[in-house]
């Protein structure tokens, strides 16, 4: 059963850290891009960011210069380090990423999958 699990969440005050992590495991035969999205209450699920399996990063405006984006390849695992809260913050944020899967026929394909959400709360 292929699967992400998250961690790392918490209630932190303005202009602390956290570092987020999620994991896929399961039947996987490689990981594409993975990516933290964030939804606050009365909000749109949005990108907050993102990196390809070679490294390459992209982040929201908004978090840029606080917000880290890595991965784990030998681990298919990807992180968030969150510095420089801000109550803005608050949000769930759930990872995603696009897994090559092996078919029980054989054939190969790509199919995304989502964490189950881990609560982010700033306090001013």
């Amino acid at each position: 059963q292929v699967q992400l699990v998250e961690s790392g969440g918490g209630l932190v005050q303005a202009g602390g850290s956290l570092r987020l992590s999620c994991a896929a495991s399961g039947s996987i035969f490689s990981v594409n891009a993975m990516g933290w999205y964030r939804q606050a209450p009365g909000n749109e699920r949005e990108l907050v960011a993102s990196i390809t399996s070679a490294g390459t990063t992209d982040y929201t405006g908004s978090v840029k210069g606080r917000f880290t984006i890595s991965r784990d390849n030998a681990k298919n695992t990807v992180y968030l380090q969150m510095n420089s809260l801000k109550p803005e913050d608050t949000a769930v944020y759930f990872c995603n990423a696009r897994l090559l899967l092996r078919s029980p026929t054989g054939s190969y394909f790509n199919q995304a999958y989502w964490g189950q959400g881990t609560q982010v709360t700033v306090s001013s």
